[in-house]
């Protein structure tokens, strides 16, 4: 008799194919769309915040849950009765179902503790570790013989916790309905699991620390937001001794904005001094690096501005994980995580010899790029109106609703079509908090750009073929005058160059030509 049905098999492997996606990418679709047939609930391209009932967010993970409700206890009941004859194989398909299916038993009351936590009501002990672990042994530990899993309860209670807390960082945090929004929300996820959950699991959740994320983009873009999140999203060890958790990522995490200190005081805030080491260190004082413990993570908000004598110290720091105090040789370990962000170009900047190749390189064994709101809104234009309609809640409270449809009223009348938004999603907010207090908003002068600038984000392949298009097609109408000549230089038809370009942007490009040549003839 073989271990199970053909349709039993097919359905855990559909599941732990499901157990294994990344949560943000289409790829969970297909495998849930697989474990229900014709149950599936097609729920959208990309998931949201803007979801109103969270439960509705997963109601395929519910049909599936209740499938292998009613499916594992026979299949356990078969299971144990051959475990000797069992290959790892199907250990592994069985132990993926069980996983799958107590990560969703207690994902309830694992987000009800996690808002207990945030709301300040943290209750202490994790009494129903007790109920987990007495499942955990019910699955997956025959009354005789070795255990269907390497991995203890204890260690599988904190990598549930992790994964809620993860979700929601994310999902809380990078907002928008569009595609490029949910390929970030999709890289932040490989950043704190990899695109491997199972080898995180077994191995990879002690060494995440050690790899140094770098996050690029525009400013206004979130950066600092998708750094909190990798940072708070850390894997925290459960005892169950005492029925707690061993730390609290959320109160180490140390951001350090570059920019708005002096090399002396970067160096001193990073590493820490001693007393004597400088005009005005009147004593002792502790770095963040010393400060972050081993679940701590340290940001550094625009590394671009770093200067050299820093970049040097910290290149050593990555290399050892060790540094040493400004104005003192006794060595220290650095045990936290590291990320940085920068809104510039590091390429450019190392050919101009401003910027270390070395650091360069050990910065970006990860890297994310966040996207510009103008991305946003050009691949999924109705994304305006949703991110208003969340940045209008967190502004206005219960007024979020009235304020929302004020704000986008005044952005389709007043503002030019195809806005650029600068300023990106804090030129959004503050936007909306103008129209709160005075019902208008009055966007900065554009300034001229150069030519050269429309392409800088090419060079860190941050612009989609669209968009890279739209802006060439547009240099190149400005250039030629006309739309026939523009296609006759692109070799392409007259109207797709018509429909490429952009008329914001080509004002701006005819705005610089008059200033470069009413400067040519002063």
């Amino acid at each position: 008799m073989p271990w199970l049905t053909q349709a039993q098999e097919r359905f855990l492997r559909a599941v732990n194919a499901v157990a294994a996606a990344n949560p943000f990418l289409p790829e969970l679709a297909e495998a849930e769309r697989d474990a229900l047939g014709g149950e599936y609930v097609d729920q959208g391209a990309h998931w949201s915040l803007q979801v109103d009932d969270p439960r509705k967010l997963r109601a395929n993970a519910w049909r599936i849950c209740e499938r292998l409700e009613t499916a594992m206890p026979a299949i356990r009941a078969r299971t144990y009765a051959i475990r000797g004859t069992l290959s790892d194989a199907d250990a592994a398909l069985y132990e993926g179902a069980v996983v799958y299916m107590l990560y969703h038993r207690y994902y309830p009351r694992l987000v009800e503790e996690l808002a207990a936590h945030r709301a300040g009501e943290a209750r202490g002990r994790w009494g129903f570790y007790r109920d987990f672990e007495r499942d955990w042994k019910e699955w997956l530990s025959p009354p005789e013989g070795r255990p269907l899993s390497a991995f203890s309860a204890p260690h599988m209670f904190a990598f549930f916790f992790q994964l809620v807390r993860a979700f929601h960082q994310i999902f809380e945090n990078i907002i928008g309905n569009s595609a490029p929004a949910a390929r970030l929300r999709a890289t932040v996820w490989q950043s704190i699991f990899t695109h491997d959950l199972h080898r995180y699991r077994r191995n990879l959740y002690a060494r995440m620390g050690d790899l140094v994320t770098l996050v690029t983009g525009p400013s206004g873009t979130g950066k600092e937001l998708v750094a909190r999140a990798i940072a708070l999203s850390r894997y925290v060890p459960f005892d169950p001794r005492t029925l707690r958790f061993e730390d609290d990522p959320a109160s180490h995490f140390h951001p350090i904005h570059i920019a708005a200190l002096t090399g002396t005081l970067v160096e001193s805030e990073l590493f820490g001094h001693r007393r004597g080491a400088f005009t005005g260190a009147a004593q002792d004082r502790k770095g963040w690096l010393e400060a972050c413990p081993p679940l701590g993570a340290v940001f550094l908000d625009e590394i671009g501005e770093l200067a050299p004598e820093v970049q040097v110290k910290l290149l050593r720091l990555i290399e050892t994980r060790t540094f040493s105090a400004v104005g003192d040789s006794v060595p220290r370990r650095f045990e936290g995580k590291l990320i940085a962000a920068t809104n510039r170009d590091l390429a450019a900047e190392i050919r101009k010899g401003q910027f270390r190749e070395d650091l360069y390189y050990r910065l970006c064994s990860d890297l994310i790029r966040t996207p510009s709101l103008r991305q946003q809104i050009e691949e999924s234009p109705a994304v305006l109106r949703d991110l208003v309609r969340f940045l209008a809640g967190r502004i206005a409270g219960e007024d979020g609703d009235v304020l929302a449809t004020e704000a986008i009223t005044f952005i389709e009348e007043q503002l030019p079509k195809n806005y650029p938004w600068p300023g990106n999603y804090r030129e959004l907010e503050q936007c909306i908090r103008n129209i709160l207090v005075r019902r208008e908003y009055a966007p900065p002068p554009a300034s001229p750009s150069p030519v050269s600038d429309l392409f800088r984000d090419a060079r860190d392949g941050a612009l989609s073929a669209d968009e890279l298009l739209r802006r060439y097609c547009t240099l190149v109408y400005a250039k030629a005058g006309s739309y026939e000549g523009a296609a006759a230089r692109l070799g392409i038809d007259r109207r797709t160059v018509k429909a490429r370009v952009d008329q914001t942007l080509l004002k701006q490009l005819r705005a610089n030509g008059r200033a470069e040549a009413e400067g040519d003839a002063r």
